[in-house]
């Protein structure tokens, strides 16, 4: 009895510290590197900055048990190479949650799973559908309050300018729709990954920076009656687009990667740069706005990323970080 009620103080402990401590603001755990701070440090760092959401790229024992009662909403993923035994049948998704996530929840507060990272489109893209439901009928089964989804990049879209003409590319689109589907019956939203970099490194003659930073003193793009201001909202409201036009109307996304590398590709990228967009995406989060096509609708956002990560490839990859690996920022933001 003695142990039972010391469990369930435990218990309302960690609610506790997650309502006190919740921040609408996220960042990404990247962990490709072999010099970053223990698992315990990178949580105190979160508490520390008041960066109230995580999102971990695939289950750790050491960060999920640093994780506990710290108040930090999650997003856990699972690995790619993970679906095609996801998708198989319940067997083997309840064995997943039961050795990935149920030793740690709730004293954990992970509030999404995601199946598979942009792997559509691609040669897994077939199985994430089945792999969502499986595993979200598992987590229903044990009453865990965890919602499935995935995460997609940009480029399952093959039409997106103006917003108002996304559209699944022709490769894309049968998985998207069995995706959404899924989604749709358990009212989970999409995880996207809207990257105005990429765009502004590919065409910087044609794309104003300022656009692409969230800067612009005035509209830039006029899509009918709803007006641009930044690169951003134009992003998210080609995938709602894309969504819309195949019947999925009230889904809504989760912004789960976003921002600007510090070093890697000459002057487009400096810490003066990344601190722009990082800090303007960071006030949209908090004011609570939403797009233009959907202004009532306040974004759900992750920075990509916490660390520069130098087992990445070489160049731009190697330098996401809000932080060095000592832990001091690489440039002011919280």
């Amino acid at each position: 009895m003695a142990t039972l009620r010391a469990f369930f103080w435990i218990l309302v402990a960690c609610f506790l510290a997650i309502e006190a401590q919740a921040k609408p603001i996220g960042v990404s755990y990247g962990r490709v590197a072999d010099n970053l701070p223990s698992p315990t440090e990178v949580i105190a760092m979160y508490k520390k900055y008041n960066i109230g959401k995580l999102r971990l790229y695939q289950p750790d024992a050491d960060v999920l048990n640093a994780l506990k009662c710290s108040g930090i909403e999650v997003i856990v993923g699972t690995l790619n190479a993970d679906l095609a035994s996801l998708a198989e049948g319940i067997g083997p998704a309840q064995d997943w949650v039961d050795a990935n996530l149920k030793p740690y929840y709730p004293e954990v507060n992970i509030k999404y799973l995601v199946a598979g990272n942009e792997v559509v489109p691609g040669d897994l893209a077939g199985y994430v559908a089945q792999a969502i439901g499986n595993l979200q009928r598992v987590l229903l089964s044990y009453n865990m309050n965890i919602l499935v989804t995935t995460a997609v990049p940009l480029n399952i879209l093959g039409s997106s300018y103006p917003p108002s003409s996304g559209a699944f590319s022709d490769s894309t689109k049968a998985n998207m729709v069995s995706i959404l589907q899924v989604l749709n019956n358990n009212q989970a939203p999409l995880v996207i990954h809207p990257y105005p970099y990429f765009a502004y490194a590919a065409d910087p003659v044609h794309i104003k920076l300022d656009y692409a930073q969230f800067a612009s003193p005035s509209p830039v793009v006029t899509d009918g009656t709803l007006k641009y201001q930044n690169m951003f909202d134009a992003m998210v409201d080609a995938f709602y687009a894309a969504m819309e036009r195949e019947g999925f109307s009230n889904l809504g996304v989760i912004v789960g990667e976003t921002g600007w590398p510090n070093a890697g590709n000459g002057e487009i990228t400096t810490p003066q740069l990344a601190q722009t967009y990082n800090k303007n995406f960071v006030n949209k989060i908090l004011a609570g706005i939403g797009t233009p096509k959907r202004p009532h609708c306040p974004l759900d956002g992750y920075i990509f990323a916490m660390f520069n990560e130098n087992q990445k490839a070489a160049g731009v990859e190697q330098h996401w970080g809000l932080f060095n690996p000592d832990q001091t920022p690489v440039y002011p933001l919280f």
